[in-house]
């Protein structure tokens, strides 16, 4: 039975360069970031990263949840999902304290064999403030070696109706790389080819399921000109480098629905976004 340890608080900067860097990243241009102003929503990712010491992490690379994880067996790790709670703003150069902690790890036995659901809780607090400016939720899957990836799950491919706002990308190499380094994710079904095809059984190098909110935050931030007081995201099926993903949007009363859709137009992501 699973008991939750203590959470870990560890003191991070919201650094201007990690913020240029994450601007770069998406190709926009940096100009009106400057130290003070508010980061922009989503992306705080880089605060949330573990350091962990290169002979302690797991076999396939990840680097942990920045909390101490109980040794299950499962050697295949997904992101299911996450919730984020956006209080107040962090002001870009702020010094910021990050509290985690796994609420629970609940295991269970699935068709392919045993598994676990891990959530582990993240704050982020500005050091002069007393209450959180952001808190997130995120689930992760634990699996066996001998499970399948989930890559051809039958699903209906999704319609874009004329109420949808949409734009399309192709995620390379260099996206993957950039966001793994900002973060600090060595995962290796996100950096290392053979791995994600060989061990993992993958035709390609997975999309970091962050990216893929990033992605979806930052559709909505500079597209739709939303400033999200929450968010709600479930990963559905795997993203793939170099294959095309579509995002689409539907704004509707106080909230905005997104997706992403792969290749072959079906749905991969789910994001719901409150907004006030």
């Amino acid at each position: 039975m699973f008991e939750p340890g203590k959470p870990t608080v560890r003191m991070e900067v919201c650094s201007f360069t990690d913020v240029r860097r994450v601007a770069a990243m998406l190709d926009k241009p940096a100009d009106d970031l400057r130290e003070g102003h508010a980061l922009p929503r989503g992306w705080h990712f880089f605060m949330l990263g573990a350091d962990t010491r290169r002979s302690v992490l797991r076999a396939d690379g990840f680097p942990g949840l920045g909390v101490p994880m109980p040794e299950l067996g499962l050697p295949r790790l997904l992101l299911g999902g996450r919730d984020v709670t956006y209080r107040s703003s962090i002001p870009i150069g702020a010094r910021v304290v990050r509290t985690s902690s796994v609420q629970s790890v609940a295991q269970k036995i699935s068709a392919a064999g045993p598994m676990a659901v891990a959530t582990i809780a993240h704050s982020l607090r500005v050091e002069s403030e007393t209450e959180p400016a952001l808190v997130e939720t995120q689930t992760y899957l634990l699996l066996p070696s001998s499970s399948a990836p989930t890559t051809d799950r039958p699903a209906q491919p999704h319609t874009v109706s004329a109420e949808e706002r949409m734009t399309s990308l192709v995620p390379d190499e260099t996206l993957l790389f950039q966001y793994s380094a900002l973060g600090f994710n060595s995962h290796k079904i996100h950096i290392d080819l053979s791995y994600a095809r060989q061990v993992e059984g993958y035709p390609d190098l997975v999309v970091n399921g962050g990216l893929a909110t990033l992605l979806l935050t930052e559709f909505a931030r500079t597209d739709l000109k939303l400033s999200p007081s929450a968010i709600r995201v479930r990963h559905l099926k795997p993203l793939f480098c170099r294959h095309p993903m579509t995002l689409v949007a539907r704004q509707m009363e106080g909230r905005c629905s997104l997706k992403v859709l792969d290749n072959k137009n079906v749905v991969a992501v789910e994001m719901e976004v409150e907004l006030g």
